[in-house]
């Protein structure tokens, strides 16, 4: 018997540089923790992981359509927004060679562009909005029943003509009630990169984020118990021995790391991690028990070294206590990286200086420096404001935010180049700029240049260089191109 619905993972680590392509597979957790939903409802999952696409150009629609080959009756796409434009086209594919198939777009990348999206877009017929394990078993019995939609919490969606928007479904409070992801669908050798999630949302505000508004600023936590229960599942099935908590809230309190920790250390699992912290909520006893029991790596958000801007994207803290915590921390853990957003609309560059002069001090001691340029997704404050006051967005050809980098473009020469043939996907994002802002920049030749400049100058990225052989150090305003062999979440050491 046929599946109910084909399930389909866009979330991927794709990367040109020049002639060579970087890719790397990542346990794809928020579909497979929604297949298992589905799959404990009853209904009959064909689960398909893009990432495992052969093709050496998997933008190329043709290679989705074989790799989407006699899909289900419901046809679901999940991804974030960096792939959000290259989704809306390969759902248009589907429709054309699929007419008698429901197409639901999943994921966080259509968050608060819902209205535009099915406005514009008429093939798609669905989007899911929030967390799937209990929309998504209904929506699918309603779809393949031609059921009335009006039911179903947390969906947007096209009827007769109109678009709707059902209430938000109620959050999960009890995460250890969730069942593991449907780890069965996928061969876990096939991944380099093994993250968890202990929790879902964070309460902070900060004006920039985009992950926080997705969770409605509220965040759940999962127990030390049901963690380290997973932990040993997938290192016992899988020889998985570093994981990555991929959750930026995981330090979301003394009480809640130190039982970890305790728990960890008494199950005896030979396994080592890597972690989000906080710069407010993290002291030396803490950074101490965590690299303890395995912790090779603390990642902090600093963002800002101004405290002007940390009052202005409602950080949470100050500059001296980074100053505080971060030299503590590299004295501790094997690796310590240091975060930092740079291009705010209103970040003067006496602001920057400070920013960069705190940045280049952490270097010093022995912190990794990650800058990245500000990205302007819909769902984030700073965008709201930046529209409410006036700004005008800009696209640039050779220089995107890390965020949105989707592997169209091509790294050469410490820029990025979009290639002719991928002109569609580009045109589909200039386009529409109020859904995918995020490609766009605010004050490109006032705001974002002369600080990339200094960036260039102080080493942070590569400054460009007209070689007839293409470099592989960056991608455009990229951190540096970090080895294989360190990447954050790679399994091999």
């Amino acid at each position: 018997m046929g599946a109910d619905i084909t399930l389909v993972n866009l979330n991927m680590l794709f990367i040109r540089y020049g002639e060579e392509v970087e890719r790397e597979r990542h346990v794809p957790l928020g579909p497979l923790y929604l297949t298992r939903a589905l799959e404990d409802a009853g209904l009959r999952v064909d689960f398909r992981d893009y990432q495992l696409c052969p093709a050496d150009d998997p933008f190329d629609l043709a290679a989705f359509l074989d790799f989407l080959a006699d899909p289900a009756p419901v046809i679901g796409l999940s991804c974030m927004a960096n792939l959000l434009p290259f989704t809306i086209m390969a759902l248009n594919a589907l429709r054309e060679r699929y007419p008698d198939r429901k197409l639901v777009l999943g994921g966080v990348g259509a968050k608060s562009v819902e209205d535009q999206i099915l406005t514009r877009f008429p093939w798609i017929e669905v989007i899911c909005r929030g967390e799937g394990e209990g929309t998504g078993p209904e929506l699918v019995r309603a779809l393949l029943g031609g059921a009335d939609l009006a039911p179903v919490a947390g969906i947007s969606y096209r009827a007769n003509g109109a678009i709707r928007h059902n209430p938000d479904r109620e959050r999960l409070h009890d995460l250890d009630a969730i069942p593991f992801p449907a780890f069965g669908k996928i061969s876990l050798q096939n991944y380099a990169g093994y993250g968890m999630m202990t929790s879902r949302g964070c309460p902070y505000r900060c004006t920039f984020c985009s992950v926080a508004p997705i969770w409605n600023y509220v965040s759940y936590s999962r127990s030390a118990e049901n963690i380290v229960a997973e932990m040993r599942f997938l290192h016992e099935n899988a020889g998985v021995d570093l994981f990555l908590f991929q959750d930026e809230f995981f330090v979301s309190g003394k009480r809640q790391v130190m039982a970890f920790c305790r728990e960890l250390k008494a199950s005896g699992l030979p396994v080592e991690w890597k972690a989000f912290g906080r710069v407010n909520l993290t002291d030396e006893e803490m950074m101490r028990a965590m690299a303890d029991c395995g912790c090779l790596e603390l990642r902090f958000g600093i963002e800002s070294g101004s405290d002007r801007i940390l009052t202005r994207i409602r950080k949470g803290f100050t500059a001296a206590e980074a100053l505080e915590v971060v030299p503590k921390a590299v004295g501790i853990f094997p690796r310590v990286d240091a975060f930092y957003v740079w291009g705010y609309p209103f970040e003067t560059m006496d602001d920057f200086n400070q920013s960069l002069f705190q940045m280049v001090s952490f270097r010093m001691m022995g912190a990794r420096i990650l800058p990245s340029l500000l990205c302007l997704l819909p769902q984030t404050p700073i965008y709201r404001d930046a529209v409410a006051s006036g700004a005008r967005l800009e696209f640039c050809p050779y220089l995107l935010p890390e965020f949105v980098f989707t592997g169209h473009e091509v790294c050469q020469d410490g820029e990025v180049e979009l290639p002719e043939r991928h002109r569609s996907y580009f045109d589909l994002i200039k386009d529409n700029p109020d859904i995918f802002p995020g490609f766009f920049h605010v004050d490109l030749a006032g705001n974002v240049l002369p600080k990339l400049e200094l960036l260039r100058q102080f080493g942070f990225y590569p400054s460009p260089k007209k070689l007839a052989e293409p470099t592989k150090e960056s991608c455009g305003a990229h951190s540096p191109r970090v080895a294989p062999q360190e990447l954050a979440t790679r399994a091999a050491r």
